[in-house]
């Protein structure tokens, strides 16, 4: 039986968006010229992660020795370039030991050259957010990223979709305009 949607398309097809997978991401960051923003929205995600685990389990060491890590190096090659990496996340209050995590891993980020905000879920009412999180690239390209229900990743999907990066674009700047700042944010 195939599966499609009451509109009779294939219900796993989505319009805009690469079927093919994506380049690695590095190669997608670095390509950009201008700006890279990431919204995320889940208050959970990869539970098993082991440097989660480390500081579930109150291991500092094994923590701080997972502090440094590629992404940071990553983020500091890009934003050398003069590339404006930003990321929002609409969370939950109050938040999860995920989030929590999150916050205590962000300032390693920020150090990094990555701008980052928080936004408590019940201030983004009024806006318009897409399902999923993602990224958008110089404004033209957006990578959706996709986690199961309790936050392992499952995939990603690339969109040039001009109309769709815009929309992802707008969404972001939305939550940005809203959200507080890093270093202003208390986790409650």
């Amino acid at each position: 039986m195939e599966r499609t949607s009451a509109a009779g398309r294939d219900r796993d097809r989505i319009p805009g968006v690469a079927e093919e997978p994506d380049p690695p991401f590095p190669v997608l960051l670095r390509a950009c010229a201008a700006s890279a923003v990431h919204l995320e929205m889940r208050d959970a995600y990869t539970p098993a992660d082991p440097w989660f685990q480390a500081w579930l389990a109150g291991d500092r060491g094994e923590f701080e020795r997972r502090m440094n890590r590629p992404w940071l190096d990553l983020i500091r090659e890009v934003t050398g370039r003069g590339v404006q990496v930003r990321r929002a996340r609409v969370i939950s209050e109050p938040v999860t030991d995920y989030v929590r995590f999150e916050h205590a891993t962000a300032g390693s980020n920020v150090a990094a050259g990555e701008q980052v905000r928080w936004l408590p879920r019940h201030l983004a009412t009024g806006l318009l957010l897409p399902a999923n999180d993602y990224w958008v690239f110089d404004g033209r390209r957006a990578q959706f990223n996709y986690f199961s229900g309790p936050g392992e990743f499952l995939s990603t999907r690339l969109c040039e979709d001009p109309a769709i990066s815009a929309q992802c674009a707008a969404a972001f700047d939305a939550v940005w305009e809203r959200a507080v700042r890093h270093e202003e944010y208390e986790p409650r």
